[in-house]
C-alpha cells in the first residue's frame, strides 16, 4: 500500500476555538462547519487572514459536522440529530432541510451526488435535489474494513477522507471503495503549537489553483500542503 509524505507550502492563520468538522474551499475563502453543542456553526473564512467574514450558528441542538459547497447552495450535516440544512452561499440563509439515514461525519461533492461518511467503513450516497440516498460504498484498506471514516474531500476522481483519531488521509476510489493510498501528515502540527489542539480534521481544494489545504480540531493554523508519494 503506498504512502505518501507531504512538504508543506504555506500556512494561513486558523480560529484555536474552532472544532472543524467540514471544509471547502472557493474563491479566496474557506467554508467551514464546526461542532459541538452550542458552539456550532458555518462560517466564511478568509484564506489569508483567518478572519471571519460570514457566520451562522446553528443553535444548542445540533452538533455541526461536514459540509459541501453545491453551486450557489452550502450543505451541512449533523452528527445524530438526522438532519442536513441547506443555505443560500452568499447570504447563509437556511433555505432548505433534510432527513440523513444515519449518522453525519464528512461531507463531499464530486460534481454529480453528495458523498456522506458516518463514522463507519460505509460512504453513502445522495441525490443533491431530494437528498435521498441512491447507493453506497464499502471502504477496505488491504481488503479489510476501514472504520472511522471523518472528513471527505473530492479530488481529481478520488474520495480524500481523514480517518478519526489518526494522522492519515485515505485516498479511496470512489468506484470500488478500495484504499489506493494513504497520506500520512504525521508531525505537520509541531508540539509547542499543539495546546489544546485535537485530530487532524479538514481537507479542502482549490481546483482552480490546484492547492490541497487541511486543518484539525482547534488548530491554529491551515497548512497548504503537497504530496511527496512513496512506496513504503
Amino acid at each position: 500500500m503506498p504512502v505518501w509524505g507531504y512538504r508543506v507550502a504555506a500556512r494561513f492563520p486558523h480560529d484555536r476555538e474552532a472544532w472543524t468538522q467540514g471544509l471547502a474551499y472557493e474563491g479566496g475563502f474557506l467554508y467551514e462547519g464546526t461542532g459541538g453543542y452550542g458552539l456550532s456553526s458555518l462560517r466564511k473564512v478568509g484564506l489569508v487572514s483567518g478572519h471571519v467574514v460570514l457566520r451562522r450558528d446553528l443553535g444548542a441542538a445540533y452538533f455541526g459536522e461536514g459540509v459541501a459547497i453545491l453551486g450557489d447552495r452550502i450543505v451541512q450535516v449533523t452528527w445524530r440529530e438526522g438532519v442536513g440544512f441547506v443555505y443560500d452561499k452568499a447570504t447563509f440563509r437556511r433555505v432548505e432541510e433534510f432527513a440523513i439515514p444515519r449518522e453525519g461525519w464528512g461531507l463531499a461533492w464530486d460534481g454529480r451526488r453528495l458523498i456522506l461518511s458516518d463514522g463507519s467503513d460505509r460512504l453513502t450516497f445522495l441525490d443533491p435535489d431530494t437528498f435521498e440516498p441512491t447507493g453506497s460504498i464499502g471502504v477496505t484498506a488491504g481488503g479489510r474494513p476501514l472504520q472511522h471514516l471523518n472528513e471527505l474531500e473530492y479530488i481529481k476522481d478520488r474520495i480524500y477522507a481523514n480517518v478519526w483519531q489518526t494522522d492519515r488521509i485515505a485516498v479511496i476510489h470512489p468506484d470500488t471503495g478500495q484504499v489506493e493510498a494513504f497520506w500520512d501528515l504525521s508531525g505537520l502540527l509541531e508540539t509547542d503549537s499543539a495546546r489544546r489542539a485535537d485530530v487532524l480534521n479538514g481537507i479542502a481544494y482549490d481546483a482552480e489553483g490546484g492547492r490541497l489545504f487541511v486543518t484539525g480540531k482547534l488548530w491554529p493554523w491551515v497548512f497548504h500542503v503537497e504530496p511527496i508519494r512513496r512506496d513504503q
